[in-house]
């Protein structure tokens, strides 16, 4: 059975990690979903996050340089606990994948909508049509060749980033020449729980790196996976929490310290500070580009996760996941059956809770799954590097670990608000099917595949 084809060098590793966590949509959406549990904290809990995942990435950064696989956490995660924990790693992160295309689609729709609002169109519906076509076309894309997709991502967010960088300079530009900055976003709210707040928020930033790791689901199509792959998860984070920072800064100056609930009740924030700092047009313009950093962000997704579902298919979940298709290189039947789960998702669920719920939903279901895996990979430095005493990789697991411990506390206690409180249920559910797969499929919990044994080399 013919494999993956290595043919993407660092560029197009860069595409898949930065389209992943699509900065723009991030910036232009979950900045709201801070607003909500931080106030004006909110760029607090971006540089908070920023340092939390750069603990995280440098544990992948650990792997990457050792380890080539389609399979990324599941080879991590195996390598050190055993192919049963391993298997686990990589079923909570096809949770998330899933759940992160279908999150992102749902958006493309929603900053469509938000555009055509300011052009005076009021369509009903308007955004499940549009979420509906940019999912048929993302799987089209992401089945395709996956050199030219990851260079289109990496194009559409890279040109969507000018845009919301020029936007956040005028705002702070603004601002300095009227009332003046402030450095009250750098310390906790008390009106919004302190520290606590700043905690919760830390899901929603967590949510906004999400994806950081795609690149190394491309192991084994990279030309150098060594080489490449630990570049493209660093650099990734880096530019991504200086942008979260800066932009999150700016949407809270912009909105002003005492309007955080608007704020957090927006739907589109970057819509509402281009029509009071700049135009109209340039609104359209900002919408636009954030329906496109959302495809971009959804192919991405898609693209890793049809890539998990390939390395578990492989390790005896599926065999028919784990065929290559011969012309494009591409896991096509994966693609097929991941894209076809989140169209389902976004057409099933989607109309009865909105663009907006929708996202929060999945992406939060997404996250808690995601904080588990980090937990387990940045654990499964610790464990690697504790024999052969390699003390700064053994104080980077720990850390990595520890620090993770915070969001993922806070986002079950204080036990949120319906329908909140359900998604860590909802996560425990996917874990228990996980292990009745493992039970069911003894094949599972056996030795390492030829494959994943020939990446640990």
């Amino acid at each position: 059975m013919p494999g993956l084809t290595r043919k993407l060098g660092l560029f197009e590793a860069v595409g898949v990690s930065l389209s992943m966590i699509a900065p723009t949509m991030a910036v232009a959406f979950n900045t709201s979903l801070v607003a909500q549990a931080a106030g004006p904290a909110t760029p607090l809990a971006f540089a908070v996050g920023t340092v939390m995942i750069a603990l995280v990435g440098l544990s992948f950064v650990f792997f990457s340089r050792r380890v080539a696989s389609a399979g990324s956490a599941l080879a991590y995660v195996g390598h050190a606990f055993g192919r049963r924990w391993g298997f686990i790693a990589g079923w909570m992160m096809l949770l998330s994948y899933l759940t992160f295309t279908g999150a992102t689609t749902a958006l493309i729709g929603n900053f469509l909508d938000a555009a055509a609002t300011d052009f005076g169109l009021q369509l009903p519906r308007l955004w499940l049509l549009t979420s509906t076509v940019g999912t048929i076309l993302c799987i089209y894309c992401v089945s395709r060749d996956i050199k030219l997709a990851a260079r289109l991502m990496l194009l559409l967010e890279g040109l969507s980033i000018v845009a919301i960088v020029l936007l956040s300079t005028v705002i702070l530009v603004t601002i300095s020449r009227t009332t003046g900055l402030s450095l009250q976003p750098f310390r906790p709210a008390a009106a919004f729980s302190g520290w606590a707040g700043v905690g919760y928020g830390l899901v929603f930033t967590i949510l906004s790196f999400a994806g950081f790791e795609g690149a190394a689901t491309l192991g084994e199509e990279a030309l150098s996976p060594r080489r490449d792959i630990p570049i493209a998860i660093a650099g990734t984070v880096i530019l991504a929490g200086a942008f979260f920072v800066f932009v999150s800064y700016a949407e809270v100056m912009g909105y002003g310290l005492d309007q955080m609930k608007a704020l957090g009740a927006s739907n589109a924030p970057l819509n509402t500070l281009s029509l009071k700092f700049i135009s109209k047009d340039f609104a359209i313009a900002v919408d636009l580009a954030a329906a496109i950093s959302a495809f971009s962000a959804a192919m991405g997704a898609l693209s890793a996760a049809a890539r998990m579902m390939f390395a578990l298919g492989r390790a005896g979940l599926n065999t028919q996941m784990s065929e290559v298709d011969g012309s494009s290189g591409s896991p096509k039947r994966a693609v097929m059956l991941c894209g076809t789960i989140a169209l389902l998702g976004l057409v099933a669920w989607a109309p009865f809770v909105g663009a907006t719920n929708y996202y929060d939903y999945m992406g939060t279901i997404g996250t808690l799954s995601l904080i588990v895996v980090y937990m387990g990979v940045t654990g499964a430095v610790l464990t690697t590097s504790w024999p052969a005493k390699h003390v700064l990789a053994v104080l980077l697991g720990l850390a990595g670990t520890v620090v993770l411990i915070w969001p993922l506390y806070n986002s079950i206690y204080p036990v949120p608000a319906f329908p909140n409180n359900l998604w860590p249920y909802a996560v425990l559910a996917w874990i228990v099917i996980g292990a009745a797969f493992l039970v069911a499929r003894p094949a599972l919990s056996r030795t390492l595949t030829p494959e994943l044994a020939r990446s640990l080399d």
